[in-house]
């Protein structure tokens, strides 16, 4: 499985942009899509994540209530929707994808995930 993310953007704070993650390959058996983020100096990080079936939706602390995590069967693509972004949302965001299922309490893990896109980069001005 390839995953294709795109949406790189610099914005000012307050201001949106959606990125969006495009697998390709074997994507039949995906179960769980997720965003993680890496900010300069810090750690990797989750944002959100996706389950397949059923559609369940996890987001961390930081961004529950901005940031929006969506699916588009038709097109096959997973969507981060970022609202009223801060330069703290700043970092690359990864977007990261897992065949089997896992626990709750696993899913935010980066470790869990076995197929990762190349980062897109957000840049959020103060």
């Amino acid at each position: 499985v390839q995953l294709q993310a795109s949406g790189e953007g610099l914005v000012e704070a307050g201001g949106s942009l959606t990125l969006s993650c495009v697998p390709s390959g074997h994507t039949s058996g995906l179960y769980l899509m997720g965003w993680f983020r890496q900010a300069p100096g810090k750690e990797r990080e989750f944002v959100s994540t996706i389950t397949m079936s059923p559609v369940i939706r996890y987001y961390s602390d930081s961004v529950k209530g901005r940031f929006t995590v969506s699916r588009d069967n038709a097109k096959n693509t997973v969507y981060l929707q970022m609202n009223n972004l801060k330069p703290e949302d700043t970092a690359v965001y990864y977007c990261a994808a897992r065949n089997e299922r896992i626990i709750t309490s696993f899913m935010r893990r980066a470790g869990s995930y076995e197929y990762w896109g190349q980062g897109t980069l957000v840049t959020v001005s103060s």
